[in-house]
């Protein structure tokens, strides 16, 4: 059976995040037994030679924050992440090229991206803050027909992150045809509770440890 920390990404996306706080996020990662580790490409070697003995794994964003380059360079983005090490690949939507309606566009940059990574796992982040219900549902059909493997609510990055609004609307949208992994604002126990009582598959946060921590108290 899961426990909480079976469904977090231990996340370190800051763009002053030092080699130092790599290593402390990977400590962490293995002391609790995280799910995996989320970073910024240029750490994947990194994060991989740390987690080598556990089965913590490694997740890498690409297009972060923004989502707004060319397909071509989130391709070699992802690829080189990939033979880095990582596990998974965390990618921006084109937020837009979406607003645009150039719904061939953001379809082929995550086609694209999906091609280039193979069966490794792709979550593509919709920066939800920055979209109206009908934008979200759209991005939703657009993931499930690009077969992205996750629909992630935020950067962490934008006005707002996850809601259990938007969640419940994507769960809708998306069925059983994609994952679902709530990021953004999740940094107390309650709240994480929340988002697995609303069925999400995966937790993106930077709280793991205090969260743990609760948990512990909460228990005994």
């Amino acid at each position: 059976m899961k426990t909480i920390n079976n469904y977090i990404d231990h996340t370190a996306l800051k763009p002053t995040t030092s080699q130092k706080d790599i290593k402390t996020l990977c400590e962490e990662a293995k002391q609790h037994r995280f799910y995996s580790v989320c970073v910024n490409g240029h750490y994947v070697p990194l994060a991989k030679a740390l987690l080598a003995k556990s089965n913590v794994k490694v997740c890498a964003v690409v297009g972060f924050p923004l989502g707004a380059m060319a397909t071509e360079v989130k391709v070699f983005e992802a690829k080189k992440a990939i033979a880095d090490g990582a596990d998974e690949i965390d990618m921006v939507l084109n937020i837009g090229m979406l607003k645009s309606e150039n719904f061939v566009n953001v379809y082929t940059d995550i086609r694209d991206v999906k091609l280039a990574i193979g069966n490794k796992v792709l979550k593509v982040i919709l920066e939800i803050s920055e979209l109206s219900k009908n934008e979200i549902i759209k991005a939703c059909q657009i993931c499930l027909d690009a077969k992205a493997d996750f629909i992630k609510t935020s950067t962490g990055f934008s006005k707002s992150g996850a809601t259990l609004t938007a969640v419940k609307m994507i769960r809708k949208t998306v069925k059983k045809g994609a994952k679902i992994k709530a990021s953004g604002g999740i940094k107390t126990l309650e709240v994480a509770e929340k988002y697995l009582e609303a069925g999400v598959d995966r937790l993106g946060c930077s709280a793991g440890v205090s969260i743990m921590e609760e948990l512990q108290k909460k228990n005994s």
